[in-house]
């Protein structure tokens, strides 16, 4: 019997090696379009229709108050030789600090030393971490919701008119929020907040800001407060607000330092919709880019950001949907 159907498969080889090209050819073609309960490749999915199969990472969030608040209301004034004028804006009793001419290399151990030493609470545990490294100290009270301004300036014989080049050792001025009342500091999460400011000088005419804040927790973590790039109208200050050769000026400086933000992200859109379907809300930010213009119902199609195509690691909404329900009952 086996010698029979080894004959007969010698004799009609043509037709057997057909019929398996064309089985292959089917199971192939079953796997492509999905015959067999398979997921269709991305390549030959519609977008528009199907979601995308590998999911982005949604980022665990814990929702803390920060009762520091700090803005310098006129940066066009301030200067080293002229001082500058902070305001604060604090949920509670506080205290400024602000350390001129701080070095750079200790403020960063002394937010090390808040992670891995001792719990930056107070100005002396700063000052204790700083070792004195800086030239001039002025500090303030802060009343509860007090919005009043705190004018900071060098001691005329400290002879100081400018910082010295890029890249520099001192920053001009670290202004240190903490809580007054001890009670306070074991109700917040954020004990403290560090910011970083830029001011004018001979050397570096670059405007006045704020170039870091970092906010310390109580359970031993910093984290720096960074800025989103909303595709809804935004009140902060760009450079288009600024006159031509100043803007200018500013940017090539910012640049030399790393500080420079493209042109799309200076110019954002005018919606507040989401940027895919200009219907929704937009909700989610996207990391590690920080762009802000996806809504709950398009965030699930995308795995790199329609702004500026860089890949989404992770992405966080900056409502639930229990707030957005609350808020729209509001409003009607």
């Amino acid at each position: 019997m086996a010698a029979v159907f080894l004959v007969t498969l010698y004799e009609y080889s043509p037709l057997f090696y057909i019929t398996v090209v064309f089985v292959c050819f089917l199971v192939t073609s079953g796997l492509v379009l999905g015959w067999f309960g398979l997921g269709v490749p991305v390549i030959l999915r519609n977008s528009e229709e199907t979601e995308s199969s590998t999911r982005v990472l949604k980022k665990q969030m814990r929702q803390v108050k920060n009762p520091f608040g700090l803005e310098i209301p006129h940066p066009s004034t301030a200067s080293v030789t002229k001082g500058i004028t902070l305001t604060p804006d604090c949920l509670e009793d506080c205290i400024l600090t602000c350390y001129w001419g701080c070095s750079v290399q200790k403020l960063h151990e002394a937010l090390q030393k808040h992670v891995y030493c001792f719990r930056i609470k107070t100005p002396q545990a700063l000052e204790d971490a700083l070792y004195s490294e800086y030239l001039y100290r002025q500090q303030y009270f802060v009343k509860k919701n007090d919005k009043e301004e705190k004018y900071c300036q060098l001691p005329e014989d400290a002879q100081v008119v400018d910082f010295g080049p890029v890249p520099r050792s001192r920053y001009p001025l670290i202004a240190l929020l903490t809580l007054a009342d001890e009670e306070d500091r074991e109700i917040y999460d954020i004990i403290s907040m560090v910011a970083v400011i830029h001011i004018p000088d001979e050397s570096y005419r670059l405007s006045c800001r704020i170039l870091y804040q970092y906010l310390l927790l109580a359970q031993g973590q910093y984290h720096d407060l960074k800025q989103l790039f909303m595709s809804a109208n935004s009140t902060a200050p760009s450079l288009s607000d600024t006159p031509p050769d100043e803007a200018s000026t500013d940017r090539s400086l910012l640049e030399k330092v790393g500080l420079a933000e493209d042109e799309s992200e200076l110019h954002e859109e005018n919606s507040k919709d989401c940027v895919v379907c200009q219907n929704g809300t937009v909700n989610w930010v996207l990391l590690p880019c920080r762009h802000t213009c996806l809504c709950d119902g398009c965030i699930k199609y995308f795995q790199q950001c329609p702004m500026c195509r860089q890949f989404v690691q992770e992405s966080f909404p900056l409502c639930s949907k229990k707030e957005q329900d609350e808020d729209e009952s509001t409003h009607i």
